[in-house]
């Protein structure tokens, strides 16, 4: 099989990870591989649409909550609600207490749990309230916010994705990504992104910087605290995970993004 091009692994990220049109030639081992080191593109477009969307509404004349609101909706728009879908099932997964296999099938059930509907209401208000709380600073802030969640909740499924993290399941997206990254092309992209958040933050005075990398480091940490849970409890990740992994570092910066 020829060698894999970076198109084919830009292909795969935004093919996979979110809803924009594109013609996905390659579904293999080595074009996951670059396909989720290109996550934090996808990501990196997924929020500025988002970011987009609230600036216009705000521009409209809308207030910040508003405008937070839409800007919550573009990116489960754009991902069919996939990520928001796999959180649930895992706090569905997770909540059931019962053993691997089990709770494996729960997460697998079409239908919506007590624990998944509490995690997905809790998660989209924190959600909205974060990004209003960022508007009403300023608008350049909520778009910025917007933004760096956004690419770092992509990060987290680079991370997840690193070799040594074994797939629950041998079928389905996790089966596909579980382990492909290389351990030294997961660091490098982290370090990348980490270089682009803080000079997102210079933009907002020296302070700034400091924010947005400690965004980072705490969304991923929390991102990392639940791979590792699941994986324990699971024995290994799944595609719903990987999407409670992106919702959950989303999450955790906007929350950090927002303070202060």
């Amino acid at each position: 099989m020829p060698g894999i091009s970076p198109l084919d692994g830009l292909r795969f990220a935004f093919g996979t990870l979110t809803v924009i049109p594109v013609r996905v030639t390659r579904w293999d081992r080595e074009a996951a591989r670059v396909g989720m080191l290109c996550a934090p593109l996808a990501g990196l477009a997924v929020g500025a649409a988002a970011a987009g969307l609230g600036l216009v509404l705000l521009f409209l004349g809308a207030g910040a909550p508003l405008a937070a609101v839409a800007t919550v909706a573009v990116p489960a728009v754009l991902t069919r609600g996939l990520h928001l879908d796999g959180l649930a099932d895992t706090a569905d997964g997770l909540g059931s207490g019962k053993p691997a296999e089990d709770a494996l099938r729960i997460m697998k059930q079409s239908d919506i749990g007590p624990f998944g509907v509490i995690t997905l209401v809790l998660t989209l208000l924190a959600q909205v309230a974060a990004l209003a709380q960022a508007y009403d600073a300023s608008w350049a802030r909520g778009a910025c916010a917007a933004v760096v969640s956004a690419t770092l909740a992509r990060l987290a499924l680079t991370l997840a994705a690193r070799a040594g993290v074994p797939a629950a399941r041998p079928e389905g997206l996790g089966a596909a990504v579980a382990g492909v990254v290389p351990l030294r092309g997961a660091v490098l992209a982290a370090v990348a992104v980490a270089g682009a958040v803080a000079a997102a933050g210079a933009l907002f005075g020296p302070h700034g910087p400091v924010r947005t990398v400690l965004a980072a480091v705490l969304a991923l940490a929390a991102a990392e605290a639940l791979l590792r849970h699941c994986t324990r409890r699971f024995g290994g990740v799944t595609g719903d995970v990987f999407g409670g992994l992106a919702e959950t570092a989303a999450t955790t910066a906007l929350i950090v993004l927002s303070l202060g």
